[in-house]
């Protein structure tokens, strides 16, 4: 349940005025609830649905869910359900080729053999918007 917060001045009470800040917790949160309403809407389904896969959703230079633990032989689906933007998917640790640039609707699949964190980012906006994730993945 999210909570409305208010900023109000106290000015009686306090020279300053007091307004609290969503945690960056909260905000990625409200992302990735409407990164899901994204891929709800071009797909028709909840990404919980999809059979055999876990699905990795890029939106508003975020990774939803930005960590995930899947057993060996997972595959891994990322999928653009941005507006404009592209993405990319990069599995540095594992010396795999960056995926092409991913456009809305598009998506890229790997599938892990090896348990371990492997890190992963998007190549173009990695630097700049810090949109990096992790898959644990255990035996």
């Amino acid at each position: 349940m999210f909570l409305k917060t208010y900023c109000l001045p106290l000015a009686l009470l306090l020279p300053l005025t007091v307004c609290p800040t969503a945690s960056a917790n909260e905000k990625d949160a409200t992302i990735c609830a409407k990164a899901e309403e994204r891929y709800v809407d071009m797909f028709g389904h909840p990404s919980s649905q999809e059979e055999g896969v876990k699905i990795v959703k890029m939106y508003k230079y975020r990774f939803c869910p930005e960590q995930l633990t899947v057993p060996v032989g997972t595959t891994v689906r990322w999928v653009n359900v941005d507006k404009r933007t592209s993405h990319s998917v990069v599995l540095k640790d594992l010396q795999v080729p960056e995926s092409d640039r991913l456009f809305p609707e598009e998506n890229f699949e790997f599938t892990f053999l090896v348990s371990g964190s492997q890190n992963y980012l998007c190549g173009p906006h990695w630097e700049t918007q810090e949109m990096i994730g992790m898959v644990k993945v255990v035996p």
